[in-house]
């Protein structure tokens, strides 16, 4: 199975994908966890670090030619031979054709659209506050740390990355709307789009894709 799951930001790809992984045991492929990655410099190759840094901070999309060659590289690993998980690619229409034509075997068989509301992911991103020390997520609207501001585990002081600050996740939504829609379009035409209801509970939102993955 060659799945991609689409979502806008903070429409709970990350949880989600982790959720599949453990259920099919094929590798979960994700672009912005290999970005961030990169940017630290603990991962293997040889990429323009300060322009990945640069769109990341800006909520802008990493160019295509940077994207796809990483993702293609990614997948023709071993861990991937059965099938895998993409997170976060394809972005766009572009990205999509030229990823059809150059993966081969590895193409996509079935994509996954989660659908959430504008509202619920502003606060999901705006709200999202993680610990420096373990990596714990909170959310100031939903999932609140004991004591505010604080790790209820390790008593770090929680941090807001970079991308989650107001504008940059006011323009993250709107480059999602403008670019990454017309793949909804896209793959509806190849026949292999499946959506989601992302507006309700982490597990019943994994139930509705359990349910797609089987059909």
């Amino acid at each position: 199975m060659n799945l991609a799951l689409l979502a806008p930001p903070g429409g709970g790809k990350g949880t989600q994908s982790e959720k599949i992984k453990m259920a099919y045991n094929i590798p979960h492929v994700s672009t912005g966890d290999i970005f961030r990655a990169i940017v630290k410099g603990n991962y293997k190759g040889n990429y323009p670090v300060q322009d990945i840094l640069k769109y990341m901070n800006s909520g802008s999309l990493v160019p295509d030619d940077i994207v796809i060659g990483i993702v293609l590289e990614r997948l023709n690993e071993t861990d991937c031979e059965n099938g895998y998980l993409l997170d976060g690619f394809p972005r766009t229409r572009v990205q999509a054709d030229l990823f059809d034509k150059e993966a081969g075997r590895k193409a996509l068989n079935k994509v996954i659209l989660i659908e959430v509301n504008q509202d619920d992911l502003f606060k999901r991103l705006t709200g999202r506050r993680s610990c420096p020390k373990c990596g714990r997520i909170y959310n100031v609207y939903f999932t609140p740390s004991k004591r505010e501001g604080y790790c209820d585990f390790d008593g770090e002081k929680l941090v807001i990355r970079s991308d989650d600050e107001p504008e940059t996740v006011k323009k993250r939504l709107e480059v999602y709307e403008k670019e990454t829609a017309p793949l909804i379009d896209y793959y509806k035409g190849k026949g292999i789009l499946k959506m989601v209801n992302g507006n309700l509970s982490v597990e019943e939102v994994f139930k509705q894709i359990m349910e797609v993955l089987r059909s």
